[in-house]
């Protein structure tokens, strides 16, 4: 047992004095940037060589400065890092090595920097209104996070954008106050660390005096007796005093200058040449000074006093132009041609074309003192032409023009080819710059042309080109044709080929975009033209199998896609496409298969908009696109203004239609539009369209054509003037017409007598027109109206006119006689008649109103009123229960007066109608109606025939017009009545309404 035992632990001991085992304490270690620290390295086995290697791999060696290797005895090894930096970081290995037997460890090695402020000054001083850059420089590994406190609180960045915290870690305040002054705490923070540390630093602001001068440079004419005002306007705490220097002199108040009350302006009197330079304004207080610079600029208008035209010859050596100039200071001279400028000691370049001087040194500028000199070396045609000299200083500028005229031999110019076909002319230009003008010939094979024996060629020349028109009849027309041009200075030819052109090439279809009953082919122009322009595609499409069909599309610039229509859906078809040019026809392309889309809601239109004349209406235009396979209904049209979400009432439009005008828009507003195309399948997608309205014109322009002296107020003057004198115009008219109007009130009331005619003193009183009826039954009131009133149109209010009543209606007997109206030819008009009551009836009442025309005079009986003509209407009275009779004319001489508007009206009880007799005796009569409240939408105007009215006027358009005016014819056996485009309305009003006011009745 005990042999066991020993031969077991012999092999342990062999074994382990075999195997060598490295370890390195401590296992990691953490040094501060500047402190020292050393790594022991134990081996245990037996080890010749013990070795220290660097995180780079390197062997350290002991006679290192920075990092120390000893080996105290066989088994250890001591590594030590004397004042540590950042790049010492990394992982140590130790090596222990016997014959062929290695063993190794490794450490790794953390360097840090604690907080550590390298700079931070405290006080700083900034001046006011400075960008001021707080200095705080703290290092740390890794870096700290800065933290920046004011009067115990921590400066908010976003809050305040005059503070920055920079990525140094300073703090910058742009436009420093005075109220930024005090102590300011910059903390430093390693969160991994947890270390913390700060600094207190106290900020200053200065407030230095400042100044700012009212102009940097002030410019003057000497010796002309002006004087220069120079001004400065200074600012600090406490008041700062001004003062101004001259060539370090300080200046005071005497005979040359003068100072105001706080020394801020300085005038100069008498200016002269010597009175140039620079003036100091100095602001002065407790804080320090500071100074700004006036400068003052005596100048002398330049003038150019030398400058001739020249003439050179092509390829001279040189040609100088010269020009002087006068002024005071002296002015630069620069010269320029077309858009290039010549300017002396500036080098020429791409990127300053207005600085121009070649690069081959053939155009150089040199100027002396007053003078200066374009030399062109070298010269060139292109030489010839206007120069400008131009002479400027600080105050202005003179500049003359003079003229290089360089002779040299013709300069053929232009393509030397040309392309056409047999029996298509063609015309090859020969472009010819010459001067003097050069003569031109044109040769074929060393004949010149047009010759006997060339019948198919013309010359046309003009100042500068010769063209030769060919029409080439076969193969042996095309070739070379020579064009020699020659003047005194020489002579110059050039070949121009004239090519058979050919049919261009197919072009290339890149794909199709099928829709249900259109496609859009997009291909590639041909590779080869054939020499002359594509003027047109010929596009074909089949069903598989069948025979072709084809349209020919106009070529336009960059046309590369064409649309075909007429296509059935989900349907299979073939495409191919071919070139036009004039020669002919190009060959085909390989035909491309493509499948039509299933029946399908249409796309949406394309719109696009156009304003009207005026800018509140607005055409929309829209462009069908692919119906889906199925012919469009109709289109659907609404609109809003973009600012409210109410939606105009929607437009219906039949298939076809393609626009619709908007009007009555708000101005200044911006709309959006929605077109919407439906088919059997449905709704398309809107097409969309936004647009503004323009703003709304002035209503009265400031100035107006031919009266643009005028003002407002002499227009509005003139305005009132013309309405007045027309007010007068038509009193004067009614009066002696009508026997009513102011006019006829003046004559009544304060001469005590009728106007001329005057038929009633009931019509001085004002008479009402109706009267009171006990009966309780309708009253039909029958009036005759000569035209439409405005008022009366809109079927509102009737507004009282100079005959209307405005007295009580006085009670009168009921007269049991008819009244017949004795109506003239009346003419037919298109205007809609509507049925209108007066302000004051009953709402209880009902109108009717029948409107007639007549084309003969109709004879009525005895009545005891007199019918009066009015300019605007006639009234009387009817039974309504009897049919009048025709009877003879009344003769009106000895029948009582009474108000023209007034009569007794008998009981209504039954329909009433009135007689109106044509040539042929036939009535016109209409049914009543009441006329609907209608409203015409505003917004909206679409072009197509005009809806009938609801209520359409009655009228007999067969009746010619016959008389324009009106007679009353008063003798003693007859009386008799002549009435005007007349139309009769009879309005039946209950006698229960009540009566209070006499402008009840129309005249």
């Amino acid at each position: 047992m005990l042999q066991i035992r020993d031969i077991i632990w012999g092999l342990l001991f062999i074994g382990c004095a075999a195997t060598i085992q490295v370890q390195i304490t401590p296992t990691q270690g953490e040094i501060s940037v500047g402190e020292s620290k050393f790594f022991l390295c134990e081996v245990v086995g037996d080890a010749k060589d013990i070795d220290w290697y660097d995180p780079s791999g390197e062997r350290i060696l002991p006679n290192r400065p920075d990092i120390f290797v000893s080996r105290s005895d066989e088994a250890t090894s001591t590594l030590t890092i004397y004042h540590a930096n950042v790049d010492n970081a990394g992982i140590y290995k130790c090596v222990a090595k016997n014959g062929d037997k290695e063993a190794q460890a490794t450490v790794q090695v953390k360097i840090f920097q604690k907080i550590t402020f390298q700079s931070a000054p405290s006080p700083q001083e900034f001046s006011e209104g400075d960008d001021a850059d707080i200095i705080c420089d703290v290092v740390s590994s890794p870096p700290p996070a800065i933290i920046w406190k004011h009067k115990g609180s921590k400066i908010q960045v976003a809050k305040d954008v005059r503070f920055r915290i920079m990525g140094n870690g300073h703090l910058q305040i742009r436009g420093i106050k005075k109220t930024d002054e005090g102590m300011y705490n910059c903390e430093a923070r390693v969160m991994a660390r947890g270390e913390i540390d700060f600094r207190m630093i106290k900020v200053v602001v200065n407030v230095l005096p400042t100044i700012r001068a009212r102009q940097s440079e002030v410019n003057a004419t000497a010796d002309v007796g002006n004087s220069a005002l120079l001004a400065c306007d200074a600012d600090g705490f406490p008041e700062p005093t001004v003062t101004w220097a001259h060539n370090n002199i300080v200046l005071e108040t005497g005979d040359k200058y003068s100072l105001n009350e706080d020394g801020s302006e300085l005038v100069i009197k008498d200016v002269k040449k010597v009175d140039e330079g620079d003036y100091t304004c100095i602001a002065k207080n407790k804080a320090g000074e500071k100074a700004e610079e006036v400068s003052l600029n005596v100048f002398v208008q330049p003038k150019i006093t030398y400058l001739n035209n020249q003439t050179a010859s092509e390829f001279d050596e040189k040609v100088i132009l010269t020009c002087e100039a006068s002024g005071d200071p002296t002015p630069d001279i620069s010269w320029s041609f077309e858009n290039r400028v010549f300017t002396e000691g500036q080098q020429a370049s791409w990127t300053r074309p207005d600085k121009y001087e070649s690069l081959d040194r053939n155009i150089v500028v040199r100027s002396h003192a007053r003078v200066s000199s374009l030399t062109l070396k070298n010269v060139q045609f292109t030489y010839a032409g206007q120069y400008l000299c131009t002479a400027n200083n600080s105050i202005g500028q003179d500049n003359q023009q003079m003229y290089l005229e360089v002779r040299y031999a013709p300069k053929i110019l232009g393509p030397v080819t040309a392309y056409t076909w047999e029996g298509n002319p063609a015309n090859i230009s020969c472009e010819v710059e010459a001067h003097p003008g050069a003569s031109v010939v044109w040769f074929r094979d060393g004949l010149q042309l047009p010759s006997a024996n060339v019948t198919n060629t013309k010359i046309y020349n003009t100042p500068t080109i010769s063209y030769l028109e060919i029409t080439p009849e076969s193969q042996n027309d095309f070739g070379s044709y020579n064009c020699t041009a020659t003047n005194v200075m020489g002579t110059e030819s050039k070949e121009f080929l004239l090519i058979q052109a050919e049919v261009p090439s197919s072009p290339e279809i890149q794909q199709v975009e099928p829709f249900s009953s259109t496609a859009v082919v997009e291909f590639e122009e041909p590779d080869s033209m054939g020499g002359v322009p594509i003027i047109k595609y010929r596009v074909e499409w089949r069903l598989p199998g069948q025979a072709w069909n084809g349209r020919v599309y106009d070529a336009e610039e960059d046309t590369t896609r064409i649309t075909i229509v007429d296509l059935k859906p989900e349907t299979t078809y073939e495409v191919r496409m071919s070139a036009i040019n004039g020669k002919g026809e190009g060959e085909r392309s390989p035909a491309s298969t493509f499948k039509t889309e299933p029946v399908r809601e249409p796309s949406a239109p394309k719109l696009e908009v156009k304003v009207q004349n005026r800018g509140n209406s607005l055409k929309v235009n829209w462009i069908k696109q692919d119906d889906g396979g199925s012919p469009i209904k109709h289109y659907l049209v609404r609109y809003k203004a973009k600012h409210t979400s109410h939606w105009k009432p929607e437009i219906r439009l039949p298939n076809g239609s393609e626009y619709v005008v908007l009007s009555g828009l708000d101005w200044n507003t911006e709309y959006e539009i929605h077109v919407v195309a439906e088919n059997q399948q449905g709704k398309s997608e809107p097409g969309i369209l936004s647009f503004r309205t323009a703003i709304e014109p002035t209503t009265i322009p400031d100035a107006m054509d031919g009266v643009s002296g005028l003002g407002t107020g002499a227009i509005v003057g003139i305005l009132i003037v013309v309405f007045f004198l027309l007010l007068v115009g038509v009193d004067v008219t009614c009066y002696f017409l009508n026997k009513c109007g102011l006019l006829m009130c003046i004559a009544v009331n304060f001469c005590g007598k009728a106007g001329p005619g005057a038929k009633s003193k009931d019509i001085e009183e004002g008479k009402a027109a109706f009267t009171k009826d006990e009966s309780k039954e309708p009253i039909v009131e029958v009036r005759t109206e000569e035209e439409h009133i405005p008022n009366q149109e809109g079927g509102g209010p009737t507004e009282p006119n100079e005959t209307t009543p405005l007295t009580e209606p006085e009670p009168a007997a009921a007269d049991t006689t008819s009244t017949v109206v004795n109506l003239l030819p009346s003419t037919a008009t298109n205007s809609v008649t509507e049925s209108f009551s007066t302000a004051h009836s009953s709402p209880a009442s009902e109108s009717t109103m029948l409107t007639t025309s007549a084309s003969s005079p109709t004879k009525v009986a005895p009545a005891k009123s007199s019918p009066q003509n009015s300019p605007v209407a006639q009234s009387s009275s009817v039974k309504a229960n009897t049919q009048p009779d025709v009877g003879p004319l009344v003769d009106l001489s000895d029948t009582p007066k009474v108000p023209h508007s007034s009569n007794p009206i008998p009981p209504v009880s039954g329909p009433v109608s009135l007689p109106s007799a044509n040539a042929d005796g036939l009535q016109s009569q209409c049914d009543p109606v009441k006329a609907p409240d209608s409203t015409q939408n505003k917004d909206l105007q679409v072009d197509g025939p005009a809806k009938d009215a609801p209520n359409a006027l009655c009228t007999d358009s067969t009746t010619p017009a016959q008389n324009d005016g009106k007679a009353v014819k008063d003798d003693n056996t007859k009386g008799e009545t002549e009435v005007k485009n007349a139309t009769t309305e009879v309005k039946t009003v209950p006698n229960e309404a009540p009566q209070t006011n006499g402008n009840e009745s129309k005249a």
